[in-house]
């Protein structure tokens, strides 16, 4: 039978901070984390760090009494919105809580670059987008994932005066511009195009441009479209009143997730509580960030970009699914689904069992007791 992804739980509306506090404890109810603290004690920390909007404070100190907190480095990337919930986690004693002091490091190079620190140790842990990081994996790099943060982020528009419409028939002839031929959002779009009968090497081109130059490109005719993530994607949409043809919450992938977590395949071996304890908080923020998308964009304010104000943020981060992080069985799943099409469009190899593949480079640290 074809994959199906399950319904995402609502993740996108905006909350009441009384509504928050409730909400973080049915979230420990409606995924397997064994390691959430009960509603009570969930209570007293938020309450504890939030003022009466539902805004970051003083982050929660949390560690046990007489223990060290484990000491963890996780690569990021800080210019990018849907990322917030790490910085969330970190300052407001999420991490803390599950007995981690994490370092965040801005990761500016290469996705083989990345995938190759974590692999070797140079960091412990990552998030980045799922359609950046499989085809290295398939490459062998020591990597396993462990659970999905989140849906949505990446978008796909241009101008209506171009022709443009929300039928993705109406992207045939043109061109898009991209800021990286291998880049996620170049992987996504070519697949949902495939998906909807429109070859993405012959029906449409693909030309690459600075991110910062799009609105450029389309001024000067050189793309009609451009794909890429937020924050750029969405203020380009809004600045110039661009079509949305669609994003990659369109149709299928509505419940997938895009951004996913990683972590060394040695540290998993040897500290394999220290991996769950990381994922638990990583998922607990996400949840945070969907009751309440002020408390991310918060959290995100020191790293947004000069023309984004805080309502912006709070925008982007509704129009994403942060209340759907898939772990175990089914970030298994939705990896499998991916795998199966990249494969369709030559990204992945033709020998590349994905069901195989899935169940190599996934692992199920929530069933290991917090």
């Amino acid at each position: 039978m074809p994959f199906r992804p399950a319904p995402a739980p609502p993740g996108n509306a905006t909350l009441p901070r009384r509504r928050l506090l409730a909400a973080l404890g049915s979230a420990g109810l409606a995924l397997p984390l064994a390691g959430f603290m009960p509603l009570s004690a969930e209570r007293r920390a938020f309450e504890a760090m939030l003022d009466s909007e539902g805004r970051c404070l003083t982050p929660v100190s949390a560690a046990a009494p007489g223990q060290a907190p484990r000491k963890l480095t996780l690569a990021w990337n800080a210019t990018s919105i849907c990322t917030s919930p790490i910085e969330v986690a970190r300052r407001s004693g999420i991490l803390a809580r599950h007995g981690l002091d994490v370092e965040l490091v801005n990761f500016g190079g290469s996705t083989e670059a990345l995938l190759e620190a974590i692999a070797t140790r140079k960091a412990d842990a990552g998030v980045g987008m799922a359609l950046r990081w499989l085809k290295p994996l398939e490459m062998g790099f020591d990597v396993k994932i462990t659970g999905g943060t989140h849906g949505g982020c990446l978008r796909l528009a241009g101008p209506a005066s171009v022709g443009l419409s929300t039928d993705l028939n109406s992207v045939r002839g043109k061109t898009i511009a991209v800021s990286d031929m291998a880049g996620a959002d170049k992987n996504f779009f070519s697949m949902l195009l495939k998906r909807h009968g429109i070859d993405p090497d012959r029906d449409v081109t693909w030309r690459v441009f600075p991110a910062h130059v799009f609105g450029l490109a389309l001024d000067r005719g050189e793309a009609q479209l451009f794909a890429a993530g937020d924050p750029i994607a969405w203020t380009l949409v809004r600045d110039r009143q661009l079509v949305e043809v669609a994003t990659n919450l369109t149709g299928e992938w509505a419940n997938l997730a895009c951004c996913i977590i990683g972590v060394s395949g040695s540290l998993l071996k040897s500290e394999p509580r220290t991996v769950a304890a990381l994922t638990r908080a990583l998922i607990e923020a996400q949840h945070v960030a969907a009751s309440d998308p002020r408390i991310a964009a918060d959290a995100f304010m020191d790293y947004a970009p000069g023309r984004v104000n805080r309502e912006d943020l709070i925008a982007m981060l509704q129009s994403h699914t942060h209340g759907h992080s898939p772990a175990g069985a089914d970030i298994r799943r939705e990896i499998q689904y991916y795998a199966q099409e990249l494969k369709a469009v030559g990204v992945l190899r033709a020998n590349t069992d994905p069901a195989r593949f899935a169940e190599r480079v996934t692992a199920d640290v929530l069933s290991i007791p917090a």
